[in-house]
C-alpha cells in the first residue's frame, strides 16, 4: 500500500498578498496624500522605531523615536525658520504624541523651558527662563507653577515659597536683596496678607533704605503674626 503525503495547507491568497503589502522594516520616504511624509521604520503598517515626519501645512518636522505609529521615546520638533532653515522647537521625550518625561521646549530665542512633562504638560520639576529675564525654578503641575520653587527677579530679588496656579499662594519669603529687607509670610494670588518685614543684609545692599526697621515693641508679637498667618493659610486649604 503505497504511502500518501498529505498536501501541505496554505493560507488563503488574500492573506499572503496582506502580508506582502504591509509596510514593516526600513522604507524610504513614503508620501500621503495631503503631502506629508515619512522616512523610516515600520512595524504591522504603523510607525514604529527611528524615522523623520514632515507636516506640509505647517512646516514642522520630529525626528526621533516612534512606536505604534505615534511619537514615543526621545524625538525632537523642528519648524521653519523662513529662511531655509529649522528652528528647534522641543528635544526630549515622548508618550503617545505628546511631550512626556524629560525634555526642553524653546517658545523663543531667549524664552524656554527645561524640565519635566506629563501628557503634554509641565508637569514636575522645572526650570522657565522667561523673555525679561525672570527665572523659576521649581515645581510644576498643569502647565501652571504650583508646589515649592523659587522665582529670580533680574535684579536678583526673589521669592522663595509656596505656589498654586501660577501664582504665590500659601507661606514663602521675598526678599529685597536691593534693599536688603525680606518679608515673611502667607500670599494669596500673588498678594501678600501678612507677615513680618526684616532687616536682611541691609549694610551690603546696593540701595539700602534710609534707616532700619525698628523692633517691634507688641507683646508676643510672634504669636500675633503666627495667628494671623494660620488664618490666611486655612482660607486657602
Amino acid at each position: 500500500m503505497p504511502f500518501l503525503h498529505k498536501p501541505k495547507e496554505r493560507e488563503p491568497l488574500w492573506k499572503e498578498w496582506d502580508y506582502l503589502a504591509q509596510k514593516k522594516g526600513v522604507r524610504h520616504t513614503v508620501y500621503s496624500v495631503n503631502g506629508n511624509e515619512f522616512t523610516g521604520e515600520w512595524l504591522d503598517n504603523k510607525k514604529d522605531g527611528k524615522g523623520t515626519f514632515k507636516w506640509k501645512d505647517t512646516n514642522k518636522v520630529y525626528d526621533g523615536d516612534w512606536k505604534k505609529g505615534k511619537r514615543s521615546g526621545f524625538g525632537t520638533l523642528t519648524h521653519s525658520d523662513g529662511k531655509g532653515g529649522f528652528t528647534k522647537e522641543y528635544s526630549g521625550g515622548w508618550k503617545n504624541d505628546l511631550r512626556h518625561g524629560y525634555g526642553t521646549e524653546f517658545y523663543s530665542d531667549s524664552e524656554f523651558y527645561e524640565g519635566e512633562w506629563y501628557a503634554g504638560k509641565r508637569s514636575g520639576w522645572g526650570r522657565m527662563y522667561y523673555e525679561d529675564g525672570t527665572i523659576y525654578e521649581g515645581e510644576w503641575y498643569d502647565d501652571q507653577r504650583s508646589g515649592q520653587g523659587m522665582l529670580r527677579l533680574t535684579n536678583e530679588n526673589r521669592y522663595e515659597g509656596s505656589w498654586k496656579d501660577g501664582k504665590k499662594n500659601g507661606a514663602g519669603k521675598f526678599y529685597y536683596l536691593d534693599s536688603g529687607q525680606v518679608f515673611e509670610g502667607v500670599w494669596k494670588d500673588d498678594v501678600p496678607k501678612c507677615g513680618t518685614m526684616k532687616d536682611f543684609g541691609r549694610d551690603n545692599a546696593p540701595d539700602p533704605t534710609q534707616y532700619p526697621i525698628p523692633d517691634i515693641k507688641l507683646a508676643n508679637a510672634e504669636a500675633v503674626v503666627a495667628e494671623a498667618e494660620d488664618h490666611f493659610l486655612q482660607d486657602q486649604e
